[in-house]
């Protein structure tokens, strides 16, 4: 620890989790030698979601709180579901975060040399014995929580027969599923993980990174401790549903520590939220399937989705922040998710026009060719973010839903008759409707009052509505992605009995073409970019947006109109 995080005085106390007092508290007391290390160890199995988003704010947080270090492991034991592209895309969404590992890259395959010979060293000292039961058998075997387990025909193998089957298990001589290499703990044990838990399986897929050189895998319980244990790991902090084994990872380690060094398990609750599936198996069946567009799909609880989507890594380590780290499982609100996002962008986006589902208005009385520069602030929230200007004229674009022909009491938009100001430009009054022969509204002919603009007389004068505009000859045709929650029940972990696919939202995504936008965007559209456009809400160019095609994803809706609609219908 480093000597500034020393000491904390009793406010600085207080503010930490218990996670974070644990670390503290064993710092203080000069255990592992005062060192913190901890690491972060995905599967590259699929792509990191929201809850991994938790987990990496847990483990690199806490080492830069405390002076500490952070390894990045990546937990590769089963080639079968494993892919490379996977392990590029964790590295990219941690950084994206703005967390980084340094020089400490590493692999369980790193200590699959170790891990085979701890495993030979447990045989020759009696501690774990090849089986040749299959794994329906081995799992009636262990019994349940309250009645004991039988012992394995095999478990009395003779050490000479144990490292001979082993060694030819890994020769590749033996079929996957038909032997496996058991720890010898205690089929009577209360905790089911210690009735002789399995530590090797066969698995003859080729590894990305180590070939064919193996052809047994380590389980998780006995590589995961140990793996800590050969990078120095002091403190392996990790989600509840690890607190039952933690005693069998305690179990693993202590065949290879000793007093002056041992890593630590802590475990924290997982981020559960509303309106999604958390199951890596899931969303890889969504993927799959076709029900989304690939793991980054805006939709996806995915790291990458949500930066697609145009999320802030701010916004999500603000969330994380907020909903905190408990000993307690909790579902959280999407809400609190969407808060943090639009709390963020509110102070970032820059504010553009841009209309969504356009209708022509003909200002009758401007002047035929004129064109006119209004000037537009980039961010009220930002007082260095400056201004752009924009180009007025004759004809512009509202929104369709800004006007109605009969609009009911308290609707300050356009109605005939009625007046309205364009933001940064004029008051106009709807004098005339005109419609098609089916009778559809194709447009609206106003006249403007030429005195109230900024800085002249009549810009004083109030009136109750404000509009969004774009001016017509000026204006950029683009594609909006409109994504939305990807299902529209709030729990569909509560509903074991209906398949999740029938609960995917089916409005999560509308696609609208002709979207009017001021020429501003267009010009400042790199990947990336934050625009909030005004009264519509937040977006962003997407991966496919090319000059030639503008796409822009929208990010998030102005306010949260989700809960109020579900508590209405």
């Amino acid at each position: 620890m480093s000597e500034e995080n020393a000491t904390l005085d009793n406010e600085q106390v207080k503010g930490l989790n218990f996670v974070e007092e644990e670390v503290y508290n064993d710092l203080r007391a000069g255990k592992n030698g005062g060192r913190l290390n901890t690491r972060f160890p995905p599967e590259p199995n699929g792509y990191l979601h929201i809850g991994h988003a938790k987990a990496i704010c847990m483990d690199f947080g806490i080492a830069e709180k405390f002076g500490g270090t952070c390894n990045l492991r990546f937990d590769d034991t089963n080639p079968v579901k494993e892919d490379v592209e996977y392990v590029d895309a964790i590295r990219e969404d941690i950084h994206w975060l703005g967390f980084d590992w340094g020089n400490r890259e590493y692999y369980a395959s790193d200590y699959f040399p170790k891990l085979y010979d701890l495993a030979v060293r447990l045989i020759k000292e009696g501690k774990a014995y090849v089986d040749d039961q299959t794994s329906e058998e081995i799992a009636r075997q262990k019994g349940t929580p309250t009645t004991p387990g039988e012992e394995s025909p095999y478990r009395n193998r003779s050490v000479e027969e144990n490292l001979d089957l082993f060694t030819r298990m890994n020769a590749g001589e033996f079929d996957e599923g038909s032997r496996v290499l058991r720890a010898k703990i205690d089929m009577a044990s209360p905790n089911m993980h210690f009735r002789d838990p399995i530590m090797y399986r066969i698995i003859k897929t080729p590894h990305h990174r180590t070939g064919t050189t193996w052809k047994v895998y380590p389980m998780y319980d006995f590589a995961h401790g140990q793996s800590d244990y050969f990078e120095g790991v002091t403190h392996s902090i990790c989600t509840l549903e690890f607190v039952v084994h933690r005693p069998l990872y305690e179990y693993f380690v202590k065949e290879l520590a000793d007093e002056t060094y041992c890593p630590r398990q802590i475990e924290f609750n997982r981020l559960n939220l509303t309106y999604t599936v958390m199951s890596k198996r899931k969303l890889l069946q969504l993927v799959k399937e076709g029900l989304v567009a690939g793991w980054d799909d805006p939709r996806m609880p995915t790291i990458s989705g949500m930066r697609r989507r145009g999320y802030t890594p701010a916004s999500i380590r603000n969330f994380v922040n907020t909903i905190g780290y408990t000993k307690y499982e909790a579902l959280n609100s999407v809400s609190l998710l969407e808060h943090a996002v639009r709390d963020d962008l509110n102070k970032i986006a820059t504010r553009v026009m841009a209309v969504i589902n356009p209708l022509k208005v003909v200002i009758t009385n401007y002047p035929e060719g004129k064109v006119e520069t209004v000037t537009m602030e980039n961010n009220p929230e930002d007082s260095e973010s400056g201004v752009h200007e924009m180009p007025f004229s004759r004809e512009i674009y509202i929104e369709r839903d800004d006007f109605m022909e009969n609009p009911p009491k308290k609707f300050f938009r356009l109605a005939p008759g009625s007046e309205v100001r364009l933001k940064g430009a004029y008051i106009i009054k709807c004098d005339e409707v005109v419609k098609d022969a089916e009778g559809n509204i194709t447009e609206l002919h106003c006249s403007y009052d030429p005195e109230t603009r900024s800085g002249l007389p009549g810009a004083s004068r109030k009136v109750k509505g404000t509009l969004h505009w774009v001016s017509a000859p000026h204006a950029v045709d683009a594609e909006v992605r409109l994504y939305d929650r990807l299902f529209d029940v709030e729990n569909p972990a509560a509903e074991p009995d209906r398949d999740f696919r029938e609960m995917l939202n089916p409005d999560s995504l509308k696609v609208v073409q002709g979207a009017k936008l001021e020429p501003f965007i267009i010009k400042n559209s790199e990947k990336g970019a934050k625009f909030q456009f005004q009264r519509v809400g937040y977006f962003t160019p997407d991966y496919d947006y090319t000059p030639e095609h503008p796409v822009f994803n929208r990010t998030i809706a102005l306010k949260d109109t989700w809960e109020k609609v579900q508590k209405n219908s």
